[in-house]
């Protein structure tokens, strides 16, 4: 629902705020006082195209915002989709600039949108008529998802039924394309395949090698100052110099000496027995130590063999993934594709049966669907031509059309087309058709009276829809408005009192001009405003106690 619609510096509009209601929003006024304006407003902040006068003269820029509550979360969805973040609260404000040198830039709740996507979301939220924008009821492709909602309990299960038999379809269709498509294409494939498995075969990765081997590389190419510190170590720890004890010898003479000293006070026994411990650790890690370098050597072939098998392992990395367990995945696919065309003739043969046993039951499940539908549209048609009389169309005839299709699609076999014969003789013709005004209003309140259940958008908006309705027409547009209005939120400009009467929320808009300037208003009307506006709107040259007494009677008929 639109809550509320800020404009500043729009044509006469410098700036104005309007609250909306849920229900009937009526704007009135003079001719040439800005009605259209704040629509035209609207459909610039969804999205629209709008020239440089769209601007009040002498400013720099111009803003519309509109605020909404969404209580679809389908919508929702559709955000997140595009990388926006819903409100927990489900507003959302849609904003948009325009300046002075055709530039704008647009906003969904803060964020930078294009054009085109915020069109796209906008579709969702209203239906203006009388501009031909946002018209879904005009466009063919929307019928079919409209018609469904009236298809009763059931129509869900079995959609859902037939959509798995076609999703099924279309990937066993994809894999005999590939298995049935150009032989030469094929057998290059194949080709490439193979070269790839033998090269990984060839290169017999492990997943801890490289580890290995870098570490062994990193100890080959250092291996001269390895031995010689290694060596030098030893002798330090356990061999000694002619001239200077090792580490183990000093230690030795620790340990006799700390003996004796415990033999004379107790207390130190522990010592003792910790420094002991600690010199036959020594004692261990010394003749490792010397172990490790007397078995050193310094081998060229070896280092350079580590280097070439390092190389065909960032090769590999380079060609088939970032890692050996990357390649080694790789291998695994390739391998099973490799398979896959190995068996291609016995695999067409097995998914060829496959298809045929899936197409029989596509076939019966779209058959289930097209029944649904044609009783559907034969009573959502009877309602609407139904709607259609209520509304002074007597002899308009209305009809669903459920035609197959070349071929299925997501939705079924079903084309669906929502026909019209507004007068009595005239042959049945599509809803975009329709020549006259006043009919397309009538045809657009009945659909919208009948479908509203099915149709997710909360907001219509009727810009001037009473052109060529009038008297007791009139009258009953009003009261299907009104009855459209207790589920979904209409606002609607109008010159007739009959349809003005029935407002649930009336807007006055003004001009007034100060200092040789002309701005709009947009005033919020009470009750006795609201009868005043409605006795205007009646014709009478100055408003009388008779008409404002005739325009309360009309309110009280709401």
């Amino acid at each position: 629902m639109l809550e509320n619609l800020h404009i500043k510096n729009v044509a006469l509009i410098k700036e104005c705020q309007v609250a909306f209601g849920p229900g009937l929003n009526i704007l009135t006024g003079e001719t040439g006082a800005g009605k259209s304006m704040l629509i035209d407003s609207l459909q610039f902040a969804l999205g629209g195209r709008m020239g440089k006068d769209f601007l009040r003269n002498d400013e720099k820029m111009a803003l519309v915002e509109a605020l909404f509550s969404v209580r679809d979360n389908s919508f929702s969805s559709k955000l997140e989709d595009n990388g926006i973040e819903p409100e927990e609260d489900g507003t959302l404000l849609i904003s948009r600039t325009l300046n002075d040198t055709g530039k704008s830039v647009c906003r969904i709740n803060g964020n930078i949108v294009t054009v085109s996507m915020l069109r796209e979301l906008a579709a969702d939220l209203i239906d203006i008529y009388g501009q031909h924008e946002h018209q879904s009821l005009l466009n063919p492709s929307k019928h079919i998802l409209l018609l469904d909602r009236f298809c009763g309990s059931g129509f869900e299960e079995e959609k859902e039924s037939y959509a798995k038999y076609f999703e099924k379809r279309k990937e066993i269709d994809k894999q005999l394309e590939e298995l049935m498509g150009d032989e030469a294409q094929r057998e290059q494939r194949l080709d490439i395949l193979n070269f790839q498995k033998d090269e990984i075969e060839s290169a017999a990765l492990s997943a801890d090698e490289e580890d290995e081997l870098v570490e062994k590389k990193k100890r080959l190419t250092h291996m001269e100052r390895l031995i010689r510190l290694t060596l030098e170590s030893a002798n330090l720890l356990y061999d000694g110099a002619d001239d200077v004890p090792s580490a183990c010898d000093n230690l030795s003479s620790a340990v006799d000496k700390l003996r004796e000293c415990a033999g004379l006070d107790s207390s130190l026994e522990s010592y003792y027995n910790d420094l002991e411990d600690v010199y036959a650790r020594l004692e261990d890690i010394s003749r490792e130590v010397k172990r490790y370098a007397q078995n050193l050597e310094d081998d060229p072939d070896e280092l350079e063999r580590v280097e070439d098998r390092l190389q065909t392992i960032y090769k590999m990395k380079r060609k088939y993934g970032g890692s050996i367990v990357a390649v080694l995945k790789f291998y695994q696919e390739i391998s099973e594709e490799i398979q896959f065309f190995s068996n291609s003739q016995e695999k067409v043969e097995q998914l060829t049966a496959e298809r045929l046993k899936i197409q029989g039951a596509l076939e019966a499940a779209s058959n289930k669907l097209t029944a649904m539908r044609k009783e559907a549209a034969k009573r959502v048609a009877k309602q609407i031509e139904e709607s259609l009389k209520d509304m002074e169309m007597k002899n308009a005839k209305f009809y669903i059309q459920v035609t197959p299709r070349d071929e299925w699609n997501a939705l079924g076999k079903d084309k669906v087309e929502f026909l019209i014969s507004a007068n009595a003789g005239e042959s049945l013709k599509p809803l975009a058709k329709i020549a006259s005004g006043g009919e397309m209003s009538r045809v657009m309140l009945a659909l919208k009276a009948v479908l509203v259940d099915a149709d997710e958008i909360e907001t219509f908006i009727f810009d001037e829809i009473d052109t060529g309705v009038s008297g007791r027409t009139a009258a009953k547009v009003g009261k299907k408005m009104s009855i459209i209005g207790e589920k979904r939120q209409i606002l609607c400009i109008t010159h007739l009192p009959q349809i003005a009467a029935m407002a649930d929320k009336h807007f006055l808009i003004e001009k007034e001009t100060s200092n040789n300037q002309t701005v709009t208003m947009v005033k919020n009307l009470d009750e006795n405003s609201a009868v005043a506006e409605v006795a205007r709107l009646m014709g009478s040259a100055t408003v009388t106690e008779a008409t404002l007494t005739a325009a309360r009677e009309l309110r009280a008929g709401k």
